[in-house]
């Protein structure tokens, strides 16, 4: 009977078959607990299959995908950056127009601060997470009605040109033991820290913390790509001419200079905003590169802006890289979720008018919930020595079909018939296939009321960083005494997710 039912399971929910993919998460990192490690250096010529685990073993579906992002997550963290811990003791404060996030770790105890005001009605209103300003370098007009969030990124890592850091200010004080972490680190460290203080006062202040968006241009179109790819709470990364270490994959890069070009590359890239080691790494042998940091964000939405004329910018690199990483959505089918702009014809960090009707497409659909066209290829074109045509040669590797069903789906391995373990929580449906029960769910002074769910079942509750924060009978039962969003699963005796809700814990 097992086996029967999963394999119902594989082919389709009755009631949750062909459902649209998440556009954003409410933990930072779903997959932070599935072991995955850092590849191995071995040569590589072309782009890595991002769709291939380190053990050989191939992407098949998508629940997959959680995973396999994080195998690039640590290879990111191995060779370029350092890794981006997650804390245990955030809080949060609005007062006076200002956020006071406070982290505490270790003893120690770190603020960041962000000053913005909140947009009159009751919302919910999404919010723009701008590195330096709040809306980056793009005009505050294209998120009217968001909160604009600055990110004062000096208070967590102080900007530095010349290879050299400050470690005695924020995040590298706080840990104390990161010195050698790249900023990338540390910036999308702080992105995440403001995420949390905003979840804490979205109920008061009703933020959408549904629809959040990141936005940076030049080493901070890299910030805000490294932000949107490391937290799966952000809906829409907008990558405003990253260049190098940004959207464009090393091994193009590479490539591209070889051929003359004066572009930034592995070999020559900023040591404070990466760690030292990455200087002597050769590109052609890391297990990753960044076409996979890009794929990072599936199945969220990312939009990248470029400007060819800029030699430095390297955007034949950046487009490679980009088709590349569209694999990854167009496997899930969502294809319209990834879309890139590299008209050129204005100043650095200066969006071109078509260039804003671009990013105002991706807000209006994945923002606002408007209908917008988000097929977005424009490709670069009057760059210096550029050869643009040719990205299909640095694939060898095939895109698997991997679509988003609701239901998590169990391992399949099972074989032969077992009658001992007949799952009672889903039933056949006329036509072979399975349909999950209707559960009712709500929450009362201190306690989660669940009806419906069959005998069985249990409730986990996850905290906004993803922790296992407490795990209940199929009737619900007690939440724990913390205040805050909670997210709320109900999964049935053998796993199956039956339903996902998103909660708010208001005390006793």
């Amino acid at each position: 009977m097992k086996g029967i039912i999963y394999a119902a399971l594989t082919f389709g929910l009755c009631t949750a078959v062909a459902a649209q993919a998440p556009l954003n998460y409410d933990v930072e990192n779903r997959g932070k607990d599935l072991g995955a490690t850092a590849g191995q250096l071995k040569s590589n010529k072309k782009l890595p299959n991002p769709f291939e685990f380190h053990d050989g073993t191939k992407v098949t579906k998508f629940d997959d995908w959680s995973k396999r992002r994080n195998e690039i997550k640590a290879d990111i963290e191995k060779y370029e950056i350092g890794d981006k811990p997650i804390p245990s003791d955030v809080s949060a404060t609005y007062s006076g127009g200002t956020l006071t996030v406070t982290v505490k770790e270790g003893g120690k105890t770190m603020t960041i601060t962000s000053k913005f005001s909140i947009p009159s009605g009751n919302g919910p209103h999404p919010i723009i997470i701008g590195m330096n300003s709040g809306t980056g370098s793009l005009s505050s007009s294209l998120f009217s009605g968001f909160v604009q969030v600055p990110f004062n990124h000096d208070q967590v890592a102080k900007y530095s040109m010349n290879g050299q850091k400050d470690t005695n200010v924020g995040f590298y004080k706080f840990y104390g033991n990161k010195n050698q972490n790249g900023d990338y680190s540390a910036w999308s460290w702080g992105v995440s820290r403001l995420i949390d203080g905003l979840a804490q006062i979205a109920d008061q202040y009703h933020l959408d913390m549904s629809k959040i968006a990141v936005t940076g241009c030049s080493y901070a179109g890299k910030m805000a790509l490294f932000a949107g790819a490391f937290d799966e709470r952000v809906t829409l990364t907008i990558a405003q001419e990253s260049g190098g270490g940004g959207i464009n994959s090393w091994r193009t890069s590479a490539d591209f200079a070889s051929r003359g070009t004066n572009i930034e590359k592995i070999d020559n890239t900023n040591y404070s905003w990466f760690m030292q080691s990455l200087k002597s790494q050769d590109p052609y042998k890391l297990p990753h590169d960044h076409h996979e940091l890009i794929a990072m964000i599936a199945p969220r939405a990312v939009i990248a802006l470029g400007n060819p004329p800029y030699e430095w910018l390297g955007d034949e690199s950046g487009y490679k890289s980009i088709m590349a990483a569209t694999e990854v959505w167009k496997a899930m089918g969502i294809e319209d979720r990834i879309g890139f702009d590299f008209t050129g014809g204005h100043e650095h960090c200066q969006a071109a008018p078509n260039q804003n009707n671009s990013v105002t497409a991706f807000v209006d659909k994945f923002m606002r919930g408007k209908d917008a066209n988000t097929d977005i290829h424009v490709k670069p074109t009057n760059g210096k020595g550029f050869k643009i045509d040719n990205y299909g040669d640095w694939i060898d590797w095939e895109t698997p079909e991997i679509p988003y069903v609701e239901a998590s789906i169990p391992d399949t391995s099972v074989a032969g018939p077992d009658t001992s373990v007949t799952d009672t929580s889903i039933t056949s449906c006329g036509d072979g296939r399975i349909a999950l029960p209707k559960i009712g769910m709500h929450v009362t002074a201190g306690r989660i009321e669940v009806n419906g769910a069959p005998a069985g079942a249990i409730v986990k509750l996850y905290d906004v960083r993803g922790n296992v924060v407490a795990t209940l009978g199929a009737a619900g039962g007690d939440l724990p005494k913390a205040k805050g969003r909670l997210l709320a699963i109900v999964e049935s005796a053998a796993g199956v997710r039956l339903m996902t809700k998103a909660i708010v814990n208001t005390g006793f």
